[in-house]
């Protein structure tokens, strides 16, 4: 029997969820749901998606997503899909990690949308994971309510705007922790490349390295004799390397 088709148009909002295989745990830890929510925020930016709500639990998981674009299907598989082979990879095993398709239910946004919210992030508390949304941190609930940090992919004008409250459209970048703790004159340039899954970090003070048209930092042999990414050139001590989505 065939299956039914995703009924995809602009402007549709979805509360999706995906289960692991034979009810199997699709998080082992928190590496693995750090990793989720990379790839969950590079599909997101990819597609032009909007994100109201998610929730990580044991062996699933929940997203409301609002597609500007009729385009949901594509963008699910590759957030399933990378996230199946980057968790294999670090878990050093094959096979399928997630059931089957993924459930779409498609809703209304004037009706439900609040309401779905709710029940999203309240799944933790229903599982007695924890008492109180606020306590479980792989969820939206705290980023929504102001008691972490912004999501870069999570948008919340919508559930705010009845309280006056709109999404900052030019945010101030905040110096990461290890930036923060160089001294001035040294700043830490990171470089992801087009499928996201590396990351450097040298020193763009560092006289090795230059610019190209582009945009990309790149190494001048004939400036330092030095490697830029592990000399002490300047004032700081100079650290770097590559990482994947799972940081060693």
């Amino acid at each position: 029997m065939a299956r039914p088709l995703r009924i995809e148009y602009p402007g549709a909002l979805y509360h999706i969820t995906t289960r692991g295989n034979a009810r199997a745990s699709i998080f082992k830890d928190d590496a693995d749901r750090q990793a989720f929510l990379r790839i969950l925020s590079k599909v997101i930016e990819r597609h032009q998606w909007l994100c109201h709500a998610y929730c990580l639990m044991g062996n699933h998981y929940h997203l409301l997503i609002e597609t500007p674009k009729a385009n949901l299907s594509p963008g699910m598989r590759q957030l399933n899909g990378i996230y199946t082979q980057a968790f294999n990879r670090r878990h050093i095993r094959v096979g399928h990690v997630l059931q089957g398709r993924f459930k779409a239910i498609l809703v209304d946004k004037d009706s439900y949308l609040l309401e779905l919210c709710r029940y999203i992030v309240l799944n933790p508390v229903r599982a007695n994971m924890v008492k109180l949304p606020k306590s479980y941190p792989w969820s939206s609930y705290r980023v929504t309510a102001g008691l972490s940090r912004p999501v870069e992919f999570l948008n919340r004008d919508w559930l705010l705007s009845p309280v006056g409250w709109a999404e900052p459209r030019s945010p101030t970048p905040k110096r990461s922790a290890r930036a923060a703790a160089q001294p001035p004159g040294i700043p830490f340039k990171p470089r992801y490349s087009s499928s996201g899954l590396a990351v450097s970090t040298v020193n763009t003070t560092h006289p090795r390295i230059t610019r190209t048209r582009t945009g990309a930092w790149i190494a001048n042999p004939a400036a330092c004799s030095q490697n830029p990414f592990n000399c002490t050139h300047g004032t700081g001590r100079l650290k770097g390397g590559v990482r994947r989505f799972f940081p060693r």
